[in-house]
């Protein structure tokens, strides 16, 4: 009978659900055995006692779920739990359930116990990731008990200096939801290095990128935020558990105010700097906060807001204290919290800056040593530009971060060559950033993506529970790459298939080889004699289930160019790019993204057939014309008059959401278009022919 009852135990042991892979990982996690099915019918409850509160997080599940798994929206409402159906509830009697806390249960039906708000959020997103990561939509049962180790857990973002999309911004607060990262830190206003400009103040690029009616010239030509649309994402934000933090970076690198109002630049140390000798300047600045922060329904509407405050001349530390001091308190008065960047280090000196409530981004020891800021009571956010600052194609810090050595060395009490206990409680957390340093280096949305991805997967990790690391790296990576950016989002232009094959045109239509999707809408006639559509110029098209590729790919395709094609007529197209025959009128084949023009050293032969491939990647662009390298478009650079160079990134997103163009499409014929999730050889696309 011992026996018997051993053997028992031992297949019930066998049986029990091992801790599901999230990110971040779960706190702790008791298996038990078999699935949950998240059937399409599937019914989200509400405890009726906390209706107000968790009936939105119950409906924004709801949506996801259904924009995720392409199903009706699950019924949402309050009442009892039932088996089968997700219930949520409020627990404050736990102890073991700290901020931002939850219990998720699964069995029968799901419990989600949440200690407030946020933690509620949270267990949504580790259902969906649950739920994404198998195709039968089951659940492992058991339970989890899942809370941070800091509070901040950011990403801050510089749309001064290369502007991002609402739709980026509102594509990023899902996406950092999705990882459980709830800080999204907005640099708004910037400028690029004079170097670069001729070393003229005046011709350097700056930009604020804010609606200011106050001074209407100080709101960046090239793309900017109304209040309206701010005050929109900030609340969307809110309801995806992230908190956007607005940041107006004074007195340096402030070249849009002094463009703006010409009089309030320093002299003495460059345009950049404000001239914190001249009252206008604080009248200016106090109007610029001023403005976003007044009234009962203010511009920024969270509960802190950045000052900037960022390397300001050493010579004038007693003026910049100063100046400090006085932006800490205006915008206290408003009823914000401030945070600043950390300079008191650098700017040493006996004028008084105030400290209780105040949190500094630390992010160079010598511009401010924590230790010596925590003694004097500062917050801090852990923000080391040494592990996490990416500068895009800049040849300095970071292109991409070196996510194995932050996964297996890094938290956010390392800050520099100091570490302090995981637990200091004056360290509120952790920020990675983007610096756009070299404006106009050919940079896009995409390209800082590709970037931010890895990082933001790793670091939700290192910002959730410090120094914990659930697995090895290697298998954490391999487990991350099966992950997307959350429900709906397809940034990388991922498009995964059994087959590399993804895209093909066949007898005049478009399909999905992996799973037969025809296309929706057609513009363009099919030639029985060629086997090809014939796009005849102006409004003339056909679409794909796809509105675009990312790095990693090949695309291969015929195509017979009509004569008199117009400048920059589209034989690919999407709202992030395009690709031309006659680039810019140079009669060249090309592409287009961003404001960015590039042109291969390659005109497609007028009327005859001629096998066209484009391979691209996070590095460049590669035309082969058949079967054989024409060009390739990487390593770039820009030369300055003064011998000053920045890089000239020519990568491309591939545009697949239209063949040809609603309005400029080229005239040609096209044939035998091959799409493949992966870059082929050149032996690879030598053997390619037009079949």
């Amino acid at each position: 009978m011992v026996v018997v009852v051993c053997l028992v135990t031992q297949v019930a042991r066998a049986q029990t659900n091992e801790a599901p892979f999230v990110i971040p990982a779960l706190h702790e996690w008791k298996g038990s055995t078999g699935q949950f099915e998240w059937k399409q019918n599937v019914k989200l409850i509400v405890d009726p006692k906390y209706k107000e509160q968790l009936l939105p997080v119950a409906q924004l599940l709801a949506e996801d779920w259904s924009i995720a798994a392409g199903a009706p929206q699950p019924a949402v409402g309050a009442g009892k739990a039932t088996g089968g159906a997700v219930f949520f509830t409020f627990n404050n009697r736990d102890t073991a359930l700290h901020a931002e806390g939850y219990r998720l249960h699964i069995n029968e039906g799901i419990v989600i116990e949440a200690k407030d708000k946020a933690g509620a959020i949270w267990a949504t997103r580790t259902l969906l990731q649950l739920l994404e990561q198998n195709a039968q939509h089951k659940l492992p049962k058991g339970v989890a008990l899942d809370y941070p180790q800091y509070e901040v857990r950011g990403f801050v973002l510089d749309v001064g200096r290369k502007f991002f999309s609402l739709d980026f911004l509102r594509n990023y607060v899902k996406f950092m939801s999705y990882y459980k990262m709830n800080d999204f830190h907005i640099h708004l206003n910037d400028n690029g290095f004079k170097q670069f400009f001729g070393d003229n103040w005046d011709s350097t690029y700056s930009a604020f990128r804010l609606q200011n009616d106050t001074y209407p010239g100080l709101t960046a030509k090239d793309g900017s935020y109304s209040k309206k649309e701010f005050i929109e994402l900030q609340k969307m934000a809110q309801r995806y558990g992230v908190n956007i933090i607005p940041e107006i970076d004074v007195p340096a690198h402030s070249l849009a105010f002094s463009k703006a109002v010409p009089g309030i630049g320093s002299k003495q140390y460059g345009m950049d700097h404000l001239d914190l000798d001249n009252p206008l300047t604080y009248k200016v600045i106090d109007n610029v906060f001023r403005e976003y922060l007044q009234g009962p329904k203010p511009v920024f509407i969270g509960k802190e807001v950045h000052i900037g405050t960022d390397e300001y001349a050493k010579k004038d530390a007693e003026k910049f204290r100063k100046f400090t001091d006085h932006y800490i308190r205006f915008v206290e008065s408003f009823g914000k919290k401030v945070r600043m960047w950390g300079s008191l280090t650098h700017a040493q000196g006996t004028t008084p800056v105030k400290v209780k409530g105040v949190t500094m981004n630390l992010w160079y020891n010598g511009y401010a040593e924590p230790k010596d800021m925590f003694a004097l009571g500062y917050k801090g956010i852990s923000t080391p530009d040494g592990w996490l600052y990416i500068v895009p194609a800049a040849g300095y810090y970071y292109d991409y971060l070196n996510t194995k050595k932050l996964y297996e060395e890094w938290t956010p009490n390392r800050i520099g060559k100091e570490t302090f206990d995981e637990h200091y409680p004056l360290l509120r957390g952790g920020a990675f950033a983007v610096w756009n340093d070299h404006v106009g280096n050919g940079i896009t949305e995409k390209d800082v993506h590709h970037r931010v991805f890895p990082a933001m997967q790793v670091l939700a990790q290192k910002m959730w529970d410090g120094s914990v690391k659930p697995m090895a790296y290697t298998d954490f990576e391999m487990h991350a790459r099966q992950l997307e950016e959350g429900p709906g989002l397809n940034m990388l232009g991922r498009i995964r298939a059994k087959d590399s094959l993804v895209l093909a045109m066949n007898a005049g239509g478009i399909f999905n080889p992996s799973a037969t999707i025809t296309t929706a809408e057609v513009n363009a006639p099919y030639d029985e004699n060629e086997k090809a559509i014939h796009l005849r110029g102006g409004n003339s098209f056909i679409t794909t289930p796809y509105p675009g590729i990312g790095y990693g790919y090949t695309v291969s395709f015929s195509i017979r160019p009509e004569a008199g094609n117009a400048p920059n007529a589209v034989l690919f197209g999407s709202k992030d790019a395009v690709v031309t025959l006659n680039q810019q009128g140079s009669g060249k084949l090309g592409f287009s993204r961003e404001g960015y023009h590039y042109s291969f050293d390659y005109s497609v032969p007028v009327n005859e057939w001629t096998l066209i491939v484009i391979r691209g990647n996070n590095k460049g662009t590669s035309l082969y014309v058949n079967g054989v390298l024409k060009e390739k478009l990487e390593g770039a650079k820009r030369t300055f008059p003064n011998g000053k160079q920045t890089a000239k990134v020519q990568t491309l997103f591939f545009p697949l959401e239209f063949i040809g163009d609603k309005s400029n499409a080229a005239k040609a014929l096209i044939r035998n278009l091959k799409v493949f999730n992966t870059e082929l050889s050149d032996s690879a696309i030598s053997a390619l022919r037009d079949l």
